[in-house]
């Protein structure tokens, strides 16, 4: 066998492995990133836990394949890139609508989450969910909510008295 065979079966080994280690995975059109947005993408993805990646759309193809995510191949057309959330499922797709939203040209292909395939719609739906942190301090207002306006009331009766 030729090295470059054997190059290629490597690389395809190394996309199964990330693919199947990533919580969310998503599929991208980088075509009319200048080099400079897509430095800055890729420092955002390494910071977050993420990773950004090119690959041949045929090597992607057969990785997806052989892990069973089937009629995928009319979404690997023309250029194609790939990003991994390890750590945080949200990361990978609000990165991407971060670098879309600076860059007009580059859009969702496809993606991978809790390991179904989905269309662009659920990605950039979960691009908008809010970070944890946010859902949190809404939750801890929406808790104390109802107390502060129990509190207030109280007060207005004891002040009219």
């Amino acid at each position: 066998m030729s090295a470059n065979f054997e190059a290629k079966k490597a690389l395809v080994e190394e996309i199964k492995d990330k693919l199947s280690r990533a919580k969310t995975v998503v599929f991208v059109d980088y075509r009319g990133m200048t080099v400079e947005q897509d430095t800055k993408m890729r420092a955002q993805f390494r910071k977050s836990g993420a990773e950004y990646k090119v690959y041949k759309n045929r090597l992607m193809l057969r990785a997806l394949n052989e892990l069973g995510y089937t009629d995928v191949e009319k979404y690997l057309e023309g250029t194609s890139a790939v990003a991994f959330g390890y750590e945080d499922e949200l990361a990978p797709a609000k990165i991407v609508k971060d670098a879309a939203n600076e860059n007009c040209a580059m859009t969702v292909k496809f993606g991978i989450y809790n390991n179904k395939v989905v269309d662009d719609g659920v990605i950039k739906s979960l691009a908008s969910i809010p970070s944890r942190e946010t859902l949190l301090g809404q939750l801890v207002g929406l808790l104390s909510s109802p107390m502060r306006s129990l509190a207030i009331a109280i007060k207005a009766v004891a002040d009219k008295q």
